[in-house]
């Protein structure tokens, strides 16, 4: 079914785009491949980044490698690529293996929600900031509407679940208890007791100063340097696109591709962002060689590295091909598919809040 829904997608939104691409072939002969490696190096750095948000935000006692976090990462990533709500997918996928390695599941989870949460914030508070500065100098757009009420939203979803966490507490935990008890395979007061140790655990992290600027941070060095990796594969094509405005086409694009329907924004990144650079002054044919070129590198690349990376973390050395195609097939049948409760049951008696320790 999976395989089914990609192929519908490529077909409709990415083939559409790759036929337009390729009647402008004629701009490959004058390619500046200086500006095609930067764009590489760039998004690497970005990938790289997202890996120290993650060490940032796990608490220093028990902690893996950097290396380690970084071929996590890039496994939960490859499985948010190829699965529509591949979110749901990557973070089951993410909770196995820093449980695997070492990592208390209540940080694996206070870690992966502040992780989520706090990247949602910062790419529509970078959003808007480029927005602010694009609307002098190229316009309005009746688009920046639609997005803005889209990042409101967002925004609402996440300022709701944070005070849930942190503050509300006393009814969201009731409310949560009562949804345990209706899910099968889980339990109400151990999914209550998680909601509380997890709320304790994100309040301690929010006080931590330290933390959250080296979080925002990395956060927004990870946005940055993907929207500057973008800039580099359309200035490879021979426009230098206004660095605000660029921003603008890539946050609007990124926003509207978080929306569940299909796997890491496939065809709505790929349609959007065009379309949007071409509203700024740059050609049609270099901002679709352009945006397919960096998706090369930002969607696809990912999916071939998340899978070695995931082989790299389950399979010894010298375990073999039959060894690695295993990996990659429970890395598949098994992103989302257990229940980070049910990974949990024995990190602390049902009753058992623990404090988590700053830093």
């Amino acid at each position: 079914m999976i395989i089914f829904v990609l192929l519908l997608i490529i077909e409709y939104l990415v083939i559409p785009e790759l036929v337009g691409a390729s009647k402008d072939l004629n701009l490959l002969s004058r390619l500046n491949v200086g500006w095609m490696i930067a764009g590489v190096v760039l998004e690497a750095v970005s990938l790289f980044c997202y890996a120290l948000l993650t060490r940032a935000l796990l608490p220093p006692a028990g902690r893996p490698r950097l290396s380690r976090l970084f071929r996590i990462d890039l496994a939960a990533a490859a499985v948010a690529h190829v699965i529509p709500a591949g979110t749901v997918g990557s973070a089951g996928i993410g909770y196995q293996l820093f449980t695997a390695e070492g990592v208390e599941g209540t940080d694996a989870a206070v870690m992966m929600a502040t992780k989520g949460m706090g990247s949602t914030v910062v790419l529509n508070v970078l959003l808007w900031l480029s927005l602010v500065i694009s609307i002098p100098i190229a316009g309005f757009h009746p688009i920046y509407v639609s997005v803005a009420i889209i990042g409101a939203v967002a925004l609402v979803l996440v300022a709701a679940l944070a005070f849930g966490l942190t503050r509300g507490t006393g009814r969201a935990a009731r409310i949560v208890h009562a949804a345990g008890r209706k899910i099968p395979g889980t339990d109400g007061d151990r999914l209550e007791s998680l909601f509380l140790r997890v709320g304790t655990s994100l309040t301690d992290l929010v006080r931590n100063r330290k933390i959250m600027r080296a979080s925002l941070a990395w956060a927004s060095l990870n946005w940055l340097l993907d929207a500057a990796s973008l800039w580099c594969f359309v200035a490879a094509f021979g426009s230098y696109v206004n660095p605000a405005e660029l921003f603008a086409a890539y946050g609007i694009a990124n926003v509207l591709g978080v929306l569940p329907v299909t796997p890491g924004g496939l065809g709505i990144i790929d349609s959007t962002a065009p379309l949007l650079l071409v509203s700024f002054g740059v050609t049609r044919s270099v901002a679709t060689l352009g945006v397919l070129s960096w998706r090369l590198v930002n969607f696809w690349l990912p999916i071939p590295a998340g899978a070695a990376a995931y082989v790299s973390l389950k399979v010894p050395r010298g375990g073999g091909l039959a060894a690695a195609r295993h990996a990659i097939s429970d890395m598949m049948n098994r992103g989302g598919a257990r229940n980070a409760t049910d990974q949990d049951r024995d990190a602390a008696p049902a009753g058992d809040v623990p404090e988590r320790p700053n830093g």
